[in-house]
């Protein structure tokens, strides 16, 4: 019988005290599992935290409340404008004096809105831009748009004549002779009853997409423990490192809420992803996210002459000039990235008499042992009040301000939200009710609620099927209501 010798012993001495590799346990070595070594390292076993705060998610929950839904779209309506106002064509034509013929609302749309049924009516005072001409109207054409009209002051519209869509009509009033009642409006039957005006109210409306996400660990993994200590931004700590990846996970799901919820846009032609979705349509896919619905519905800046002017006021007196066109809510939150907050300070800096070396803005009665404020987190322009705020989403580097770098034209640098409330007929609940301007829809009912669901499966942590593993499921389905979108601004 022949017994062998293993040969991967550390047993040969030495004739001096010193420490060699066939004389001591080298715990470095592959063969060792390298957990050890001569030199026992100084271990820092927290793991370091390089990036700070790496969640972006935060700013709808500033800005905006949540309400469950039950149906597969949410349906809202916002009223129209209440004075009758509309662009159209001025034009000398035939025998008449003068006529003005309706292309769009006072907003240049036609989306939504008939030319033919623009609310002017005979015996109506209108004021025309086209050098201040006050002019009755002798007669309306409800199926062409043309409005026949008659200067007070003058012999007709000779002069005055203006391109396509070029001028402004807007309703001031009304003449009516002695003894008569109300005429139809139309050329063709003038001796009937003037129609009634009704209110105008616009529909819109979003669908909620399916989000979904998972995390998986195997029951090996899950009962090994590690030697660095870790946390996570929800607070937990500790040597299991499925911990940290579970709960990177689920942070980094919360992130794509929020940012699907500001950059999504619905479908319009969208064959392709209509059959991987199984939609019937393109209006099956997408949802409308803060983003698409400003640029959609809402007011978009780039800078005075497509300049980021934000270092003098020229780019917020043509804001505060368009929010007056609209509902002229008096308070807004901007959300802006780094350039555009530092921009702003020094612009407000700069109306600082005082400030010429930068010395005494910010904080006033400086000297020169107190620190100096540089920054300011809102100002007053004219009887508007603007409240200024970091918006992380569009400084980090791993998020929109890595696309920001390279997106030219399509770079956002911030946001203008308006405070407070807004009016809305809500067609579910069937009434007008107060709300946000912006509020999200979440799917839920008493059978299942789709806010926020999160659920485990595998046999470890919750036996529920014979997979080796812990499965931690994420599933929300949701939108974004964004109302009153004219009252939004998008700075680009």
């Amino acid at each position: 019988m022949a017994i062998t010798a293993g040969d991967n012993l550390n047993s040969v001495p030495a004739p001096q005290k010193q420490t060699l590799s066939t004389n001591y346990l080298d715990l470095s070595s592959a063969s060792n599992a390298g957990w050890g070594q001569q030199y026992v390292p100084d271990l820092m076993e927290k793991e370091a935290e390089v990036f700070g705060p790496r969640t972006i998610s935060g700013f709808l929950a500033q800005v905006s409340a949540e309400e469950s839904m039950t149906a597969d779209q949410v349906v809202w309506s916002e009223q129209g404008r209440l004075h009758i106002s509309v662009k159209g064509t001025v034009a000398v034509s035939g025998s008449t004096n003068g006529t003005f013929t309706v292309t769009s609302d006072i907003d240049g749309n036609t989306s939504g809105f008939t030319v033919a049924d623009h609310g002017v009516r005979t015996n109506d005072i209108v004021l025309i831009a086209s050098d201040g001409i006050v002019t009755p109207c002798l007669a309306v054409d409800t199926d062409t748009a043309e409005i026949q009209v008659e200067p007070f002051d003058k012999a007709n519209l000779a002069g005055h004549a203006t391109t396509a869509g070029g001028s402004t009509l807007l309703v001031v009033g009304s003449e009516y002779a002695k003894g008569t009642s109300y005429n139809d409006g139309n050329f063709a039957a003038a001796t009937s009853r003037t129609p009634a005006n009704e209110p105008k109210f616009q529909t819109f409306t979003n669908k909620p997409i399916i989000m979904k996400d998972y995390y998986e660990v195997s029951g090996s993994d899950a009962s090994r423990i590690g030697w660095v200590e870790v946390s996570t931004e929800a607070g937990q700590s500790g040597y299991l490192w499925y911990l940290k990846a579970e709960a990177d996970t689920r942070a980094r799901f919360t992130d794509y809420i929020e940012m699907a919820m500001l950059e999504s846009v619905r479908g319009s032609n969208s064959t392709v992803v209509d059959t991987s979705l199984g939609a019937a349509s393109d209006a099956g896919v997408g949802t409308q996210g803060l983003f698409d619905a400003i640029t959609d519905r809402g007011n978009v800046t780039s800078g005075v002459n497509g300049v980021n002017a934000a270092t003098d006021l020229a780019e917020f007196d043509a804001i505060l000039a368009e929010f007056d066109k609209q509902g002229a809510i008096e308070e807004y939150m901007m959300f802006v990235n780094r350039s555009t907050s530092l921009a702003i300070d020094d612009m407000l800096a700069s109306m600082n008499s005082y400030g010429a070396g930068g010395t005494s803005y910010g904080v006033f009665d400086n000297s020169e042992d107190m620190a100096l404020n540089l920054g300011f987190t809102g100002f007053r322009r004219g009887s508007y009040d603007f409240y200024k705020s970091d918006f992380r989403y569009l400084n980090d580097k791993a998020t929109r301000g890595g696309i920001n770098d390279v997106a030219g034209s399509a770079a956002i640098r911030g946001v203008m939200i308006p405070a407070g409330t807004s009016s809305v007929y809500d067609q579910t609940v069937g009434a007008s009710m107060k709300r946000p301007f912006l509020h999200v829809r979440y799917r839920a009912s008493q059978t299942d609620d789709r806010r926020m669901k999160t659920w485990v499966t595998g046999s470890v942590g919750a036996a529920t099927s014979a997979l080796d593993a812990m499965q931690l499921h994420f599933l929300t389905e949701r939108c974004l209501v964004t109302q009153g979108a004219n009252n939004f601004m998008l700075m680009k």
